[in-house]
C-alpha cells in the first residue's frame, strides 16, 4: 500500500482505523437486516450496498458475498477474492471521485449494532506462550518441572466448544460446576465458580477449507487463514483443576469464549510480522517456518476500565502457522469459520501476564488495582481486551476490542 494514499473519510486519516486496517464485521441498524461492513475511522461501510452501486451484483460477485448476515460466504471465497476486495475497498476510500458512491452508505458506529461476524465451525485453543506455560507449571507443580516433556516439541492444544463463542459485549454468566473435595475426604464441592479468570489471546479465523485426510504446511498459512480477532478464553480455575486430569479442559472452559465483532485481515498485519523468539530444540520438519512467523501485537487487559496488564504477542513461542500445521498434520479437515486461538499471551514481566491466575500467582499474591487488591473475577466486573499493531502507513492500527461483564451464576 502506497504511503501517499489518504482516505477522504472524515477523521479516519492517521487514525487506528485508516485504510491500512479495514477490519470486517456484521452490523445491523434499526429494523434493517444484518449485513457485512468494513470499519473506516468511526464509520462502518455497507459493503453490499456499495458493491451493488458499483455494478458488482453478479452471481458470486462481491455484492452477493457481502449481502448476507455473516462473513461466511466471503471467507469461503478464498485468498484471491479477499485480496481483490481489499484493493477495491482501499481504492474507493482513497479516490475522491468515488466519494459520491460510498458516502451515502457510511454509518456512524454509534448508530449500529454489531453481531457475531461469522459462524464458528470448530474451536481449538492452543497453549503457545512459553512464559504462560512456565508460570502455570510453577503454580501447580512447584516441586516438579514447569514444562511437560512434549511442550517444546509441539503446540499443545484442546478442542473447545464452538457454540459458546460469543461476540464482544455479551454478558458472561458465572459458571456452576464441581470443584475439589474438602481435605477431610468429603464429596466434591458444587456451586458457582469462585476462581473465575480471563485469558488474553489472539484468535485466527479460517476461510478456505480443506478435505479430510489432507494437511496444511506452514507455508500455506495465509492461503487458509483470513484474519485475526482478539479473544478472551474465560476460565473457571476451580472447576478446571478438578476435572482436567487426565483429559484436559472441559466445563472449566466451555461456558463462554468472547471474540471481537471485527476480524482484521492478515493483509493489515503485513508490517507487524516479526521473527519468533527462538525455538530449542528445533521443531520437526512439518513445523519449520521460513521467515518472520510471529506478530508484533501489543495487548492491554482492562479490569473495570483500568489497565492491569500489557501482554506482548511478539513473545509467543509457537507461531500461528505452526498451530495450523499441527492441527491438520493428522489429516483433520478445516471448515470455513474454524477458529483457533493462541492460548494465553504472557511476557517476561509481571505486568505482562495475560491471566489473573498468573497476576495473582494462583490467588496467593493479590495484584493492585485502584479499587484495592484483586485475585479472581467478581460479579459485575467488566474485562476489556485491546490490541494494536504497526500499520503499513506508519501509524499503529487497532484490532477490535473484546468486552465481557460477569453476571451472577
Amino acid at each position: 500500500m502506497s504511503e501517499k494514499q489518504q482516505t477522504w473519510v472524515d477523521g479516519a486519516a492517521g487514525s487506528a482505523y485508516d485504510v491500512d486496517n479495514l477490519p470486517y464485521g456484521v452490523f445491523s441498524e434499526g429494523e434493517d437486516p444484518a449485513r457485512v461492513g468494513a470499519r473506516i475511522g468511526d464509520y462502518v461501510v455497507d459493503l453490499a450496498a456499495v458493491a451493488a452501486g458499483a455494478g458488482f451484483w453478479t452471481e458470486g460477485g462481491l455484492a452477493a458475498l457481502f449481502g448476507t448476515d455473516s462473513l461466511d460466504p466471503f471467507l469461503a471465497a478464498g485468498r484471491p477474492v479477499w485480496d481483490e476486495a481489499r484493493s477495491w475497498l482501499v481504492s474507493l476510500l482513497t479516490n475522491e471521485s468515488d466519494r459520491g458512491l460510498v458516502e451515502p452508505f457510511l454509518h456512524p458506529l454509534d448508530s449500529v449494532t454489531m453481531q457475531l461476524p461469522f459462524t464458528v465451525a470448530d474451536y481449538v485453543d492452543f497453549y503457545c506462550s512459553l512464559q504462560h506455560a512456565t508460570n502455570v507449571g510453577r503454580i501447580f507443580r512447584p516441586d516438579g518441572e514447569a514444562l511437560l516433556p512434549n511442550w517444546r516439541h509441539l503446540p499443545v492444544g484442546y478442542h473447545g466448544r464452538a457454540g459458546t463463542v460469543v461476540v464482544s459485549g455479551t454478558d458472561v454468566r458465572r459458571p456452576t460446576g464441581q470443584g475439589r473435595p474438602s481435605a477431610d475426604g468429603g464429596p466434591p464441592a458444587f456451586g458457582p465458580s469462585r476462581r473465575l479468570d480471563i485469558e488474553a489471546e489472539l484468535g485466527f479465523v479460517v476461510g478456505t477449507p480443506t478435505a479430510l485426510g489432507t494437511s496444511v504446511p506452514t507455508s500455506a498459512f495465509a492461503d487458509h487463514v483470513f484474519g485475526v480477532t482478539p479473544l478472551n478464553d474465560w476460565s473457571a480455575r476451580d472447576i478446571q483443576a478438578w476435572e482436567y486430569v487426565p483429559l484436559g479442559p472441559f466445563l472449566g472452559k466451555s461456558f463462554a469464549t468472547s471474540v471481537s465483532a471485527w476480524v482484521t485481515p492478515l493483509a493489515a498485519l503485513a508490517a507487524a510480522r516479526v521473527d519468533l523468539p527462538g525455538q530449542d530444540p528445533a521443531p520437526l520438519e512439518y513445523l519449520e517456518v521460513d521467515g518472520p512467523a510471529g506478530f508484533d501485537i501489543a495487548f492491554e487487559v482492562l479490569l473495570n476500565g483500568e489497565v492491569v496488564s500489557r501482554p506482548p504477542y511478539a513473545s509467543m513461542y509457537w507461531s500461528p502457522a505452526q498451530m495450523l500445521a499441527h492441527l491438520t498434520v493428522n489429516g483433520a479437515s478445516l471448515r470455513t469459520g474454524d477458529l483457533f486461538a493462541s492460548g494465553t499471551i504472557s511476557g517476561d514481566e509481571v505486568a505482562e501476564r495475560g491471566s489473573f491466575l498468573e497476576l495473582s500467582w494462583g490467588g496467593q499474591e493479590p495484584f493492585a488495582t485502584a479499587s484495592g487488591p484483586r485475585t479472581f473475577l467478581e460479579d459485575g466486573d467488566e474485562v476489556t481486551l485491546r490490541a494494536t499493531a504497526p500499520g503499513t502507513l506508519g501509524n499503529r492500527i487497532a484490532l477490535g476490542e473484546v468486552t465481557g461483564r460477569i453476571t451472577a451464576g
